[in-house]
């Protein structure tokens, strides 16, 4: 047997003290959220009513880093920290110098990185007192995080899936309601929202936000719950970066490049942020890639613009590249990558360009993923198949430069539940949905009036 490491592995005595805090760095000022009714910037008082004051703190935080809760990191040893990977098969069947890594969240119980912050915002909202939870989910995988969440603070929790992904992966629900959710196909008819949206049979993760937040804003007993986009969601994240930080350091490696795929960018945000401050600090030069589906392709072809964070207008309005609030994306398999706007901060660093955007299409990521599992054994969930995709395309051009490239990315999140679309893939029915420009601008020219953004 060689001597050649694969697996880097930490005790949990590493488990990060405290999560990485990326705001106070950022290059220029982050536009704030704005409150619908008014334009005005939207205050903790606006946020009060669905999230509990410890998680409007920490969206709003200044410091540089937040300590993590003895409690949260409790139970973060249930699956941290995650192993780092070096994908040695894969760079002899690529033929490449490249070296290549990755951060393996698919140990966790839900199977993805969302755990991380479900994890986090369920203990804040237990300590606040508050008895149950409402949120949305895309595929499934946030849904099943927070449903697994709850189950460990004692909280009930339901869920409004996305009607395309709740018929695509039953099982997913399963996962949801084993550990105690109730589970919605999105557009419902339980709310007003939803019971405007019925002719988007597929559903939308806008469309399920706007449920959610209307049965969260119509309760005392319940609040609402976000598994991306927002600055505390990045924020609880960042356990994957400084874990991959270490590892890469236990294998003597600086990453020249760093992959993730993007569908509110939490993931992304987790892998990249910690590398991403050393960075804007001078101390790295790291390229960053973010990539999405080419049917919903946020930050290659949306505008940035002041807008809702969910169909129908119930959230704050949020500075970001967006399709519009009522766009519809198609109904892709990645249903997590489904959204029509990203992370301000993620935004903020594309738009600075510290952050590059890359758009694949369907079949040309399940390609990709087909060729990483059966080099590496992991089946990879749609969402991060993207990343893979993208990270093969890296190692392919090293191979053309004869360059020792060192590539990290992150796998999210396994496959396992996804099989219906490779069994599509495989069969050769997988369809390249084409991105609708007509319908996007139709949904560009709804977006509300804000201030203009220079």
């Amino acid at each position: 047997m060689s001597e050649e490491t694969v697996k880097y592995l930490l005790s949990e005595r590493e488990i990060p003290t405290h999560w990485i805090n990326l705001l106070p760095d950022l290059p220029g000022e982050l536009l704030p959220p704005l409150n619908p009714g008014t334009l005005a910037p939207a205050g903790p008082d606006d946020l009060t009513p669905i999230f509990p004051m410890g998680l409007i703190l920490q969206e709003v935080s200044g410091e540089p880093q937040v300590e993590i809760p003895e409690e949260v990191r409790e139970a973060y040893k249930l699956w941290r920290p995650t192993p780092l990977f070096r994908a040695r098969r894969l760079e002899r069947e690529l033929d490449t110098p490249a070296h290549i890594y990755f951060k393996y969240e698919g140990v966790s119980p839900a199977g993805s990185h969302k755990p991380n912050t479900a994890v986090a915002q369920a203990y804040e909202n237990a300590q606040a007192g508050v008895k149950r939870l409402a949120t949305e989910t895309g595929a499934g995988q946030w849904g099943s995080a927070l449903a697994f969440a709850c189950s460990l603070f004692g909280l009930e929790c339901e869920v409004f899936m996305v009607g395309s992904s709740y018929d695509q992966k039953p099982y997913r629900r399963s996962m949801m309601e084993t550990w105690g959710a109730t589970v919605h196909r999105s557009p419902s008819t339980l709310t007003e929202s939803g019971r405007s949206q019925q002719q988007h049979p597929t559903g939308s993760l806008g469309i399920a936000i706007s449920e959610a937040v209307e049965v969260a804003a119509s309760r005392d007993d319940t609040n609402y719950s976000l598994g991306s986009v927002l600055n505390h969601v990045c924020l609880h994240q960042t356990v994957i970066g400084q874990e991959a930080m270490a590892q890469m350091a236990m294998a003597g490696e600086e990453p020249d490049v760093i992959i993730g795929c993007v569908g509110g960018g939490s993931n992304f945000a987790g892998l990249t942020f910690p590398f991403v401050r050393r960075v804007l600090r001078g101390e790295a030069k790291t390229r960053f890639l973010a990539v999405e589906p080419a049917a919903c392709p946020t930050l290659t072809r949306g505008v940035y613009r002041y807008d809702f964070g969910d169909t129908v207008g119930l959230t704050p309005l949020m500075a970001m590249y967006t399709l519009g609030h009522d766009f519809v994306p198609a109904p892709v398999h990645a249903g997590g990558l489904r959204y029509h706007g990203d992370s301000p901060m993620l935004c903020g660093l594309v738009r600075a360009g510290v952050v590059e955007a890359r758009a694949y299409r369907q079949n040309e990521t399940f390609e990709a993923a087909v060729r990483f599992a059966r080099s590496e054994g992991i089946i990879p969930a749609p969402e991060p198949a993207h990343a893979i995709r993208a990270m093969i395309d890296e190692a392919e051009a090293a191979r053309e430069a004869g360059e020792a490239r060192v590539i990290l990315f992150g796998l999210c999140g396994h496959g396992n539940f996804d099989l219906s679309a490779y069994d599509a893939y495989l069969a050769g029915e997988l369809e390249d949905i084409e991105f609708s420009e007509q319908e996007m601008n139709a949904a560009l020219a709804r977006l509300p009036e804000a201030p203009a953004i220079a």
